[in-house]
């Protein structure tokens, strides 16, 4: 998985085209500290996963929930872009919310890896969860 998230972030780590040269953004994903999911699935209903996220500074923006599934196991990163402006950013570690729309639809258990973050060998840390699927 480490692999997959060094290529995520190869791909989405970009600077855009501006007139100001001071001025440029880029893709950063961003630490998940809580998730609302329900103890079980009912097959084939929707269910609206909620994130609780930190937004590391006041440059930085939600983007988007990049959300990868292999069978039953689905790994979930918050994007979030950074705007820089002549580097005038301070630290802010506050904490946002944001959601998607899962519907389980296979007998058996989800597990979800939601990213959290690097430790200090700058391995990829999740939260998991699994989440078993009634009928």
């Amino acid at each position: 998985m480490k692999k997959a998230l060094i290529l995520l972030v190869g791909l989405i780590l970009f600077s855009c085209s501006s007139n100001d040269d001071s001025l440029y953004n880029y893709q950063d994903p961003m630490p998940i500290e809580l998730v609302d999911l329900p103890e079980e699935f009912i097959l084939n209903e929707e269910y609206e996963i909620t994130i609780t996220y930190l937004k590391p500074t006041t440059c930085h923006v939600f983007n988007d929930i990049l959300y990868q599934e292999d069978n039953n196991i689905s790994t979930v990163i918050v994007i979030g872009t950074v705007f820089q402006n002549n580097g005038n950013c301070t630290d802010l570690n506050t904490e946002s919310q944001a959601s998607f729309n899962f519907t389980a639809n296979n007998i058996g258990s989800y597990i979800f890896k939601f990213w959290k973050g690097l430790d200090d060998n700058g391995e990829d840390i999740y939260l998991i969860v699994e989440v078993p699927v009634v009928n």
